[in-house]
């Protein structure tokens, strides 16, 4: 006995045929707007991913002061040039601030200036040299929000602070900077390259594009669209007479340490030093022996020239 299949109907296939479109159509028109709102939410909101100012929790009302680390200072509010009111420790030795080196420190992407005081200290107690830090706009008890271009704004407000400063002008300027903080540096050396002895970057990344894909990789294809840049690999070769010293956590977790091992490749300065702390996340490659040292040392031989 054969089966016998019936032929389906002129009214069945007309139903076939209006609504098979009809579901792609839903299914493409709802993927498209799905895929329009995360694009525009990562392009709105992405000041706030990459600009973590608000932790810890309390970064934005309360901020250490040099005092508690036994360090002088005064604290200052800078102006910038669109008129955002920015905070800044000045940390000067007492006796001879004028014969000792000044550093600068860039802080990372979360908390505050206060929250490196404890490097600080270090530079400003143990190895004797003056210190100068701000808190980004946004940042601590600044005002405005940062973003990429705001930044390059402050941080040439602190430089330009330092170089009417009476005793810290004639100086030999050294830019520190974490993370962001690196990029911060790398981008303000290479538009003030003959104001600086030196520079001093670790844990930095090439570029935010391009560490999109470690940090968030499940939007690495929507990287392009970043407006906040930061190129640093493009800044870096822009470099070449400002001894640059790089410091590398070899467990970096966030920040991969090839970033910071192409930085050290593509520059071009006359002269560059590189050192892996082996253990170093991060966050605690500042804790690792010998850090410190090897920064003593590399002032000493490449801006005291001791």
């Amino acid at each position: 006995m054969k089966l016998q299949i019936d032929k389906p109907t002129k009214a069945t296939m007309s139903f076939l045929s209006d609504y098979i479109p009809s579901y792609i159509q839903f299914f493409l028109t709802t993927t498209s707007i799905v895929a329009l709102a995360v694009t525009s939410l990562l392009y709105t909101y992405q000041c706030k991913m990459i600009y973590l100012a608000g932790l810890p929790e309390g970064s934005r009302q309360v901020v250490q002061k040099p005092s508690e680390f036994g360090m002088n200072y005064t604290d200052e509010t800078l102006t910038t040039k669109d008129g955002v009111r920015i905070k800044a420790y000045i940390c000067k030795l007492p006796l001879y601030a004028r014969d000792r080196p000044t550093i600068l420190i860039f802080h990372a992407n979360a908390g505050n200036m206060g929250h490196r005081l404890f490097i600080a200290k270090e530079f400003y107690v143990k190895l004797e040299y003056n210190v100068v830090m701000l808190s980004y706009r946004g940042y601590g008890l600044s005002e405005g929000t940062p973003t990429e271009k705001g930044l390059r704004i402050d941080s040439q407000a602190i430089l330009d602070f330092i170089l009417k400063d009476e005793d810290l002008k004639n100086t030999k300027l050294i830019a520190y900077g974490q993370s962001l903080g690196g990029a911060v540096s790398i981008d303000l050396v290479s538009r003030n390259e003959d104001k600086f002895s030196g520079m001093i970057v670790e844990n930095t990344f090439l570029s935010i594009p391009k560490l999109i894909p470690h940090v968030f990789p499940l939007i690495k294809y929507l990287a392009f669209l970043c407006h906040q840049v930061w190129p640093s690999e493009k800044a870096i070769q822009q470099i070449v007479n400002v001894p640059v010293l790089f410091l590398s956590g070899l467990n970096d977790e966030l920040v991969p340490p090839s970033h910071m091992r192409q930085l050290y490749e593509l520059s071009q300065t006359r002269t560059k030093h590189w050192k892996g702390f082996n253990d170093g996340t991060h966050n605690e490659t500042v804790f690792q022996p010998s850090y410190y040292d090897t920064i003593e040392d590399f002032i000493k031989k490449e801006v005291l020239k001791e």
